[in-house]
């Protein structure tokens, strides 16, 4: 492999009517890093491919993603399109024996995800998966603090997630209110903040949940049309965390006003708590008290930022940190060497997700393994 990390990436363009995510996160974070190197981009469309490659510095324009995952020059395949498209492209990466980045969901729904994790693992290929809030320096250090016993025993934890709706959405957009379609409040705001409470405190041993869809019509932002929509959209639930803690956990889009992420972290020695507009974006903030003194925000160390000091504030933030972190990963070559998390961890965050909505259909507890 060459010295650096030459990088492939599917859905980064310069033409409207995409997300976004490839060219406002994945791009930057891979400009700002200097062991990888942005060598390849690809889309729909030669024009469009070549024109974005253009824009973003890479050498390859491919429109015909077979042709970039066989490329001798591409060390590493960035997945960053509909999550629908998800499985087609990763499974063509994992069958040119490259390894993987993601974006969460990995899949539309958990069997999806099962199949491309277990693909990638009998190739022994290194994963990355996006689920940027376990890369925060804000989620590192609450982790650790945790970890470290500087709160004691965890007995009772409280995430609160509001979002807002956007009920105005064009084509880039609109396909997201169809609940197969895996995109959605549940699993992309939620799916994210619920990552990050597990990796600061641990997996859930069982759930009940309330899953349901509170505002079932949006408008087409070009046509005017009404759209009905299925895809959840509000999630309560209480659970119990394999060590004991006990979980309580709100998911809203709402109209107005919505507060962003808010967790609760009570110990038998203290409080951490820990908010943020959006815990994948960051900036995350994080505060603490011992005992009865008061609430005091306390910064991540600097040994927590993985990028470079200048790098502008952002949704590449957090994206650099999880590419500086798989790093290792992709200079051994060997999966499962990597502190962020890999296709194997998006499965057990799609089994919480599943468990819930299975808690709801059957009206049960749900024990998870």
């Amino acid at each position: 492999m060459a010295k650096n990390i030459r990088v492939g990436i599917v859905g980064a363009t310069v033409t409207p009517g995409g997300s976004g995510w490839g060219a406002n996160a994945h791009v930057p974070a891979l400009q700002a890093l200097s062991g990888y190197e942005l060598k390849a981009v690809c889309t729909a469309h030669e024009e469009t491919a070549r024109a974005s490659a253009e824009k973003f510095g890479a050498e390859l324009a491919f429109h015909d993603m077979n042709e970039m995952v066989t490329h001798p020059d591409v060390d590493l395949i960035a997945v960053v399109v509909r999550v629908p498209l998800h499985k087609q492209l990763v499974m063509a990466a994992i069958e040119a024996n490259k390894p993987v980045c993601c974006e969460w969901p990995l899949g539309a729904h958990l069997a999806e995800a099962a199949e491309m994790a277990d693909a990638a693992k009998a190739a022994g290929l290194p994963t990355l998966v996006g689920l940027q809030a376990q890369s925060d320096p804000a989620v590192m250090y609450a982790r650790d603090l945790v970890a470290n016993d500087e709160i004691g025993e965890i007995v009772t934890v409280n995430l609160s997630v509001m979002v807002g709706a956007i009920t105005k959405r064009g084509d880039g957009r609109i396909w997201q209110g169809i609940r197969a379609n895996g995109a959605n409040p549940m699993t992309i705001p939620g799916g994210h903040s619920i990552d990050a409470l597990c990796y600061i405190l641990g997996e859930f041993a069982e759930v009940s949940a309330r899953v349901t869809t509170r505002i079932d019509m949006w408008k087409h932002a070009v046509s005017g049309e009404d759209f009905l929509v299925d895809a959840p959209d509000t999630v309560s639930a209480a659970g119990v965390l394999k060590s004991g803690a006990e979980v309580s956990y709100q998911l809203a889009s709402v109209p107005y006003n919505a507060s962003g992420t808010r967790m609760e972290i009570y110990g038998r020695k203290g409080t951490l708590v820990l908010t943020s507009n959006s815990v994948n974006i960051g900036p995350s903030r994080l505060h603490l008290a011992i005992g009865e003194e008061n609430m005091a925000e306390i910064p991540p160390p600097d040994s927590y930022r993985l990028i470079p000091a200048d790098m502008a504030a952002g949704p590449g933030r957090n994206v650099a940190q999880a590419y500086a972190r798989f790093a290792k990963a992709m200079q051994s070559g060997q999966s499962g060497t990597a502190d962020a998390p890999n296709f194997n961890d998006a499965v057990g965050r799609h089994a919480l997700i599943d468990a819930m909505e299975r808690s709801h259909g059957e009206s049960k507890i749900i024990r998870l393994a």
